[in-house]
């Protein structure tokens, strides 16, 4: 690849992702504060709807924390506590191959229930449908890279992929050439990647950044009572 376009596309670009995701995502909250959901469908189709949403919301959720972690990990750390580069891709292939597999399988039941349902089909937006396709698309290229790492197992490549995540949030100049020589797998499905955090502040992704996660600690419980109770003295 050309050494602008690949400058433009891994060094330049994922800037713009950025930027367009955080800003996004504070105006939308600020200005929208009412489209800031999920939009669920749970009571059409209920069963297909939580068998996938189990399998994908599972698989995402590892690969999100895996690629976080494995990415954005300080080389020297992995060293220091002697973990093989070798080692750390294999792992990567282990654990990412089995939740992307499941992450796949969850988005397409979600796939096929909104768009051969046609009451699911009737109320999901042309955003529902484009950001569940894409995912579905970069999770394929995510699976289809481990035959192209299964070939090389001494985790150089991995650590190409290292020090270009790790350059672009120090702000290095150098952060693209990492990724120069890789494999066009590897290329589309970081392109993709990027596309997704700056198509996030746009579609229903958003609700990842409002997990209820404070309700691990509160104090209280909600109490809910059934229509019986009601009736009783």
């Amino acid at each position: 690849m050309d050494i602008f376009i690949n400058h433009l596309l891994f060094g330049i670009y994922p800037y713009i992702a950025l930027v367009v995701l955080a800003l996004g995502s504070i105006i939308r909250f600020d200005r929208e504060p009412y489209s800031w959901r999920s939009g669920s469908s749970q009571l059409l189709r209920r069963r297909q709807l939580i068998a996938g949403s189990v399998l994908f919301h599972v698989g995402v959720i590892f690969i999100f924390f895996g690629h976080l972690i494995g990415l954005l990990t300080p080389i020297a750390l992995f060293d220091a506590l002697g973990i093989s580069h070798g080692a750390k891709q294999l792992l990567a292939i282990v654990a990412g191959g089995i939740a992307g597999a499941m992450a796949i399988v969850g988005a397409t039941l979600l796939i096929h229930r909104r768009f051969f349902d046609p009451r699911v089909r009737a109320n999901s937006s042309f955003s529902d449908n484009m950001i569940i396709l894409i995912l579905w698309v970069q999770l394929a290229l995510g699976l289809a890279t481990i035959p192209i790492s299964a070939g090389h197992l001494d985790g150089h490549e991995m650590v190409k992929f290292m020090n270009w995540a790790q350059g672009i949030f120090t702000f290095r100049a150098d952060a693209a050439s990492h990724v120069a020589d890789v494999h066009i797998i590897f290329k589309l499905h970081l392109f993709l990647g990027l596309t997704i955090l700056l198509l996030f502040p746009f579609t229903r992704l958003v609700h990842m950044l409002s997990v209820p996660v404070r309700y691990l600690w509160r104090s209280g419980y909600q109490i809910t009572r059934s229509r019986r109770s009601f009736g009783r003295g």
